[in-house]
Formats: C-alpha cells, sequence, structure tokens
C-alpha cells in the first residue's frame, strides 16, 4: 500500500457511538479525551450519542450530590471531595470546567435524553449534549426542569416552544426506553460506553493516548483488510 493509500483510508470516516447519561462526569471527561484523540489521529469521525440514566429512580426532587455519591458509593465526604478534585484539575486540561457545588444536586435525566433524541433529526444532537454537560457541571443547572431544557435547548439553535411541547407530552418517551433498555440488555451497565464501528466496545474514559492507540489500530484494520482485496 502506497501512502496516497494511506492517506484516503484516514479520511474515511470512524464510527463512534457513545453510551452516556449528561450528569456523568466521566462522561464529558472520556469524550473530551477521545476528541483529542480524534484530532491527533486526523481521522474523521462520526459521533452519535445513546442514553444511560445513572439513576432511573431518583426522585422529581432529586438529591444532594455529595449526599448521593457517599450514599450510592459509600465513599466518605472526603473522598468525595479528593475524587471532585481529580475531576477538576483532570476536565481543566482537557479545556472543560467542572465548578462542583456543595447545593449542587443529583438529577433524574430522562427528560434530558428525551430532548436529545427530538434534537438528532434537526442536526442538533451533538451540540445539545454538549451543552447539556455545561450547564450541569459548569452552570449548575437542574437539567429535570422543562424551562430549562428548553433554554438550552434554544441556545443551540432549536425551537424553544417546540422543545417545551417535546417535555410535555413525552412523544419520545417510549422510544428512549427502548434504546436504554438495549444498551443494558447488551451488557452495558455503566457509562461512558465507547464503540467504535458497531464492534468495538470501551468502558470507561480511557485517556487521549489510549483512544488514540484504538483508532490507529483500527484504522490499520481497516487498510489492511482493503490491501488485501
Amino acid at each position: 500500500m502506497n501512502s496516497d493509500d494511506t492517506e484516503t483510508d484516514l479520511e474515511d470516516i470512524l464510527q463512534i457511538d457513545i453510551v452516556s447519561d449528561v450528569v456523568c462526569p466521566w462522561c464529558i471527561v472520556g469524550f473530551k479525551q477521545l476528541e483529542m484523540a480524534i484530532e491527533q489521529t486526523g481521522v474523521s469521525a462520526a459521533i452519535k450519542w445513546h442514553p444511560f440514566e445513572l439513576n432511573p429512580d431518583m426522585s422529581e426532587d432529586g438529591e444532594n450530590l455529595r449526599e448521593h455519591i457517599m450514599r450510592k458509593y459509600g465513599s466518605t465526604a472526603e473522598q468525595s471531595q479528593a475524587v471532585r478534585d481529580r475531576l477538576t484539575e483532570l476536565a481543566a486540561g482537557l479545556g472543560f470546567d467542572f465548578r462542583f457545588s456543595d447545593d449542587m444536586r443529583m438529577v433524574n435525566t430522562f427528560k434530558a435524553h428525551q430532548l436529545i433524541h427530538w434534537a438528532g433529526p434537526e442536526g442538533k444532537e451533538h451540540p445539545l449534549e454538549l451543552a447539556l454537560f455545561e450547564a450541569y457541571f459548569r452552570d449548575g443547572k437542574d437539567l429535570n426542569e422543562p424551562e430549562v431544557l428548553a433554554d438550552i435547548a434554544a441556545g443551540v439553535g432549536l425551537d424553544r416552544d417546540e422543545a417545551l411541547k417535546v417535555l410535555e407530552d413525552g412523544r419520545f418517551a417510549d422510544v428512549v426506553r427502548q434504546e436504554e433498555a438495549f444498551w443494558t440488555g447488551n451488557g452495558i451497565q455503566g457509562v461512558p460506553a465507547v464503540i467504535f464501528e458497531r464492534r468495538h466496545l470501551i468502558s470507561g474514559a480511557q485517556g487521549a493516548d489510549n483512544y488514540s492507540s484504538i483508532i490507529r489500530q483500527l484504522v490499520g484494520e481497516d487498510a489492511a483488510s482493503i490491501s488485501r482485496h
């Protein structure tokens, strides 16, 4: 294979599916690492987000985030703070700003996932997903509040009134539940879960270098496959 063939292969679009929740700090960290890896390798990637709820049974009122983490994972206040500090430092190096506060709340995200699903055909799924991460972790917004969600949707160019209607009538509730069930039924119990080319599952935030290595291996596999034909 000559260099021209290699360059052509690198220009092929790599399909990347990400199963994620917008209140999962490791999901945005993992994405920013993946984004860096995509830049490092020079591939073209098509990213598709898929719904996962960390806390599908969370009440409408939510729960204090620190208390929720301590209860769910059995951690101490000191351990919880250490994780926050680590996340904040790690994300800062990736260009994302975590602003954890003592009154921050863990909330139900089912409404947010319905809105993301609606945004897909509008060409706004990706910017809305990122805007929701920022609204929650940077601005401390309640992602279970329809008016807040509608504002975020409008901020990425979606129709605010239609966003409210989507949330009010729940037109995408069933399909989002079905998609969540698909992923959990296929063994995904934690996020982020990154699926390359619909066949290679990588769990957790793996770091930009590891993602780069995975991408290069996949591109190499495709190039080798082409050269054999």
